[in-house]
Parts: C-alpha cells; structure tokens; sequence
C-alpha cells in the first residue's frame, strides 16, 4: 500500500550507517555540549587571526600618527577580504561540504575541495589585481592624504601582493571544519603567529645587518604567515588524514553553485559591513581630519575583531546547522542557531560594555594624540553598548550559511548599512557632530541584530527549503 512520501529526515536515516563518527555527532549530541566543544579551538583560531593585524598596528604606531593612519585606511578593505575569504566563501565551502557529508553524499563532499581550491585561488588573483592597479585612487577615495596615502599605499601592495595565498588559507581551513574538525585549523593558525610575533618587528624595524622595512614589514611579514599556513593546511588534505579528500575530478558548475550560491551571497553581506565601516572612515575623514580617522579606525579595530569572535561560534555553526538541514533535522537545526545566538551576545555586549566604560585602555595602547583619543573614546562609548546585537546578528548570518538560505541576512544587511551611513551622513549634515554620526551607528547594529533574530525564529529558512 502507498503510505504517501518519506519525510526527508526519515529518508536520510538508513545513509547513516555510512557517516563518520564526527558526522553523527553533529547529529545527535546534545547541542549546547557540542557547540562549546567545536568552538573553542575555532574561537582560539580566529582570536589569534585577528591578533596578526593587532600585533602589525601596534608595532606601526611606533613609526607615528601618519603610518597609523594609513593601516586604518588600508584596513576596510583587507579586512573585507579576509572576511569573504573565511567568512563569506568560507562559510559556502564548508556549508557545502556539510550538507554533502550530513547526506551521506562522500563524493560529493571530496569533490568539492578542488572546487573550492580554484574558486579561492581566482578571486584571490582577481583581488590582487584590482588593489594593485588602483590602491591609491581607492584609499585617496576613503579620505586618504599626504603621508597617510603614501603609508596606505605602501602597505598594501605588500599584502594585496600576496593576498592569493590569503584566500588558499582560508579556503583550505574552510574544507577542514566544514568537516566538523576546527582543531587542525585552530592548531596551525596559532602556531604561525607565535611566529609572526617575533617576525613583525623584525621586519618592520631591522635587526643587526637586516634592514628595516617600515609599514612594508609588516606587510611582509602577514603574507609570510600566510604561506606558511597555506603550505601546512595543503599537506594536511592531500595526505588523506581529513575527512574530505582532495581528488582529481571533472570540474562540475553543480558543486561551483553549491559553493557559490551561499559564499557569492555572502560575499555581498561582508562587504555591506566594511563598505559601512569604509564610509563612515570617510564621513569623519571629512569631518575631523586624520587624527580623528586614526582613532576612529583604531576604535573599529576592536569592532573588527569581534568578527572573528564570532566567527570562532560561527564557524562550527555552520557545519552544525549545515549537517543537519542535510540531514532533514530542522528543528535541531533551528536550535543550534538560536543557542549560538544567545552566547554570541552575551561575548560581544561584555566586550562592548567593558569598551564603552574604559575606552582609552584599548585605545592608548595605539597611541596617545589627543584628537585621536578624542574620537576613538566618543566611538566606543556610543557603540560600545549594543556590540551584542552585532554579536546575534553575525552569528545567525552564518547558521543561515550552513541553511543555504541567505535572503533575509542580505536584505537587512541593507538595511544596517542605509541606517549607519544614509543616517550618518544626514545626522553629521545637519549637526556637524561625530556624536550623531557614531549613533547612526550604534542604532544601525541594534536593527540589524534584532530584525534578524526575529526572522530566524519566525522559521523563514524552511519556508519553500523542503
């Protein structure tokens, strides 16, 4: 007798007789546990990721005010590919891979890693190109001048020069933990900026018969760290030790989309925040001048690194949640999501809180110009407040990564950004006031974190998904 269609997670049962034990783990462990044990090693990675710009500003401000200015111009845009790069087409490659394991498709999941290794290495190329051939009109562009422009420039066509082997870094720890494995990750990452630490002033100032490289140094010394890392992650998948194995295939547009439908979306929601941040660069560039720049962008700093903060949470989340829309558990999924939601708030409004009430702890490391200390405080302690709704925000970005369903992120992404800027360029027209400008801001991330949230929970992914 025909009792009808087989709900998908019945379906999906008898393939997991096939499925690694990690693979049923993201299944059926219990899910708080779970998340904390997968992303701890993830948070430790990206926290010492974003330690490697940290380290190269601190170093760069010893070489004054200009060159500090010049790395917060270069930062948007650097930042926004390391943020596509691991977040953004990351977070496709290991949502793909994901849902491919979760469904018990082995194939499919190998054959996407030399997918993702040309899709990476092409963008990379193509990044590089366009910030060495234009970097100049691009930062002069973002309120750049003088000294500034000149530092700017130089920086970058050290780390643009090499920023190929930032996206093969990033793609390959992507194949990894779209495995569930953030440890392997976790471990070579941290151990290239034990390196960096001590390499950086090197560079940058000279040591015994080695000269001093200036800003380049640094730059030197970043695409150094991603070689090296490259190098290790490379070895790890075509030794075979990773559960997604690198295999010679046809190259099929199939598994391109299944990449890119998730990573392209998400590229265009990385860049709502950086070109955010890049116009409000600017707004103050124009409204206060390079003092106000350095402090506004070393203030950002720490928004930035909140990021990769969450992205420690997100990371696992998106294999998580990936794995098991693959594997027809929605509901388990729905939770996933809304857990790392909860504690991505409560990481990043402590962080925004502790900002808010000592700003110039974060802030004097950098430097101690007055103007500079100035803006940056009136940044963090109208910011600072409501870091936790960015927090919520990013993290349900990426669980709608491991979803496959990127419209509502991408829409509101929108919407923060014509809050932050629109808003912003309106409030400083009308006052001429940065305290207005930087609350544009601050009311642009409550609306991005607390819309998002309610769509989430409303069940909008597995609307038509099924």
């Amino acid at each position: 007798m025909n009792a009808g269609p087989v709900p998908a997670a019945v379906a999906a049962r008898p393939l997991q007789s096939a499925m690694s034990e990690r693979t049923r783990r993201l299944l059926h462990d219990p899910i708080l546990p779970l998340l904390l044990r997968m992303a701890w090693p993830n948070i430790l990675i990206m926290l010492a990721q974003a330690s490697t710009g940290l380290i190269e500003t601190w170093w760069v401000s010893h070489l004054g005010t200009a060159a500090l200015a010049g790395m917060a111009l270069v930062f948007p845009p650097l930042m926004l590919t390391q943020m596509i790069s691991a977040g953004a087409m990351g977070g496709g490659i290991s949502s793909a891979i994901a849902r491919a394991l979760g469904g018990g498709r082995q194939d499919e999941a190998d054959a996407l890693v030399l997918h993702a290794v040309i899709v990476n290495l092409a963008i990379g190329l193509a990044v590089s190109a366009v910030f060495l051939l234009w970097g100049r009109p691009i930062f002069a562009l973002l309120g750049g001048e003088g000294a500034a422009l000149d530092a700017a420039v130089t920086y970058a066509n050290v780390v643009f020069a090499g920023n190929a082997l930032l996206w093969l870094l990033n793609g390959l720890a992507s194949v990894i933990r779209g495995t569930g494995n953030m440890l392997v990750p976790a471990l070579v990452i941290c151990a290239g900026v034990v390196v960096l630490v001590p390499l950086s002033p090197v560079l940058i100032f000279g040591l015994g018969p080695l000269p001093g490289l200036g800003i380049a140094g640094g730059g030197v010394a970043l695409v150094l760290f991603y070689a090296g890392g490259t190098a290790v992650l490379g070895w790890y998948i075509l030794s075979g030790r990773n559960l997604a194995r690198f295999r010679w295939v046809a190259p099929r547009w199939a598994l391109f989309r299944a990449i890119l439908r998730v990573g392209a979306v998400g590229a265009v929601t990385s860049l709502q925040t950086n070109v955010t941040i890049a116009l409000l660069t600017a707004l103050t560039a124009g409204a206060a001048g390079t003092a106000a720049v350095a402090g506004f962008g070393t203030a950002v700093r720490l928004e930035y690194l909140l990021v990769p903060l969450v992205f420690g949470l997100g990371a696992p989340v998106v294999a998580l949640v990936g794995t098991n829309v693959g594997a027809g558990q929605d509901a388990r999924a729905l939770r996933i999501a809304l857990t790392a939601g909860a504690i991505a708030f409560a990481m990043t409004e402590s962080i925004g809180l502790a900002a808010a009430l000592w700003p110039e702890a974060w802030l004097a490391l950098f430097s101690a110009e007055p103007d500079m200390l100035a803006a940056g405080s009136a940044y963090l302690r109208t910011v600072g407040p409501v870091y936790g709704f960015f927090g919520l925000g990013l993290v349900l970005y990426f669980a709608s990564q491991g979803a496959g369903q990127l419209l509502w992120p991408l829409g509101i992404g929108f919407l923060r950004l014509a809050i932050a800027a629109g808003g912003g360029w309106l409030a400083l027209t009308a006052t001429g006031s940065l305290d207005w400008l930087f609350a544009a801001a601050a009311a642009a991330l409550v609306t991005y974190g607390t819309t998002l949230g309610l769509a989430v929970r409303s069940g909008v992914w597995f609307r038509g998904l099924r």
